[in-house]
């Protein structure tokens, strides 16, 4: 399951290491880790080095370290309480159901585009419209460029937490849009119709930050991201 530790940052591909299996399923909720001892033979580290990365697995609630006869290492249970810290895992761990997630983004988001209309500059508008320009070069493929289009999107809703000049939101987007794609990939079905869409609606939505329309603006990113729900609460329907 392991692999020995890259040397030039050991610490941190301990931990990654570790964390990944857990989200894989490759370690769940009780599991014991190898010994202290079968660790660091297997990671090629010291001690120190080990048990350092340990305490801050510990730290994110992912393990609990119990001494004694009977103690070591032993995966947590991953849920809201264990890694409330940390929105980056729980999207990742897809603990926020999807309708958690669309009403925080119609919440947040919305607030953003009105924000954004607000404060977007000429350059600001400029640059959203070489984004929808570089989408719709791409619709001409379709679905065989479903991935280059969302990472747009994902550019495209980014830029409107920039526009605000507001880092909190930036930086909550950045790690709602870094984990999101876990969503999609596993919910949304890749239809050219919802590729088509997305560029229309951004389209609406530019042209509302454009002419300082707020309040359009607001409802038409809350639209956008209740149809991707939707759309997802179908696909999770079939998932099951």
């Amino acid at each position: 399951m392991f692999k020995q530790a890259k040397q030039n940052r050991a610490f941190e591909d301990i931990i990654l290491q570790i964390q990944e299996a857990i989200i894989e399923g490759g370690l769940k909720a009780g599991d014991r880790l190898s010994s202290e001892r079968q660790l660091r033979d297997i990671f090629q580290v010291s001690r120190g080095t080990l048990r350092e990365a340990l305490r801050a697995l510990e730290q994110k609630g992912l393990i609990t370290i119990k001494t004694g006869v009977k103690g070591g290492a032993i995966v947590c249970s991953i849920d809201t309480k264990g890694v409330s810290e940390s929105l980056d895992l729980l999207l990742r761990y897809q603990k926020i159901r999807l309708k958690e997630l669309s009403e925080f983004r119609e919440e947040v988001e919305g607030m953003v585009a009105a924000k954004a209309a607000q404060m977007a500059k000429k350059e600001d508008i400029k640059q959203l419209k070489i984004l929808l320009k570089s989408i719709a070069t791409h619709l001409n493929f379709g679905v065989l460029r479903w991935d280059e289009i969302f990472k747009l999107d994902k550019i495209f809703h980014l830029d409107l937490a920039r526009i605000t000049g507001n880092r909190m939101y930036e930086s909550v987007l950045y790690t709602v849009y870094d984990n999101i794609n876990r969503y999609f990939e596993r919910f949304l079905y890749r239809d050219v119709v919802i590729l088509e869409n997305t560029y229309k609606e951004l389209c609406k939505i530019t042209e509302a930050i454009e002419k300082r329309d707020s309040d359009k603006a607001k409802e038409l990113l809350q639209e956008h991201v209740k149809r991707y729900c939707r759309i997802m609460e179908r696909g999770e329907k079939q998932y099951r």
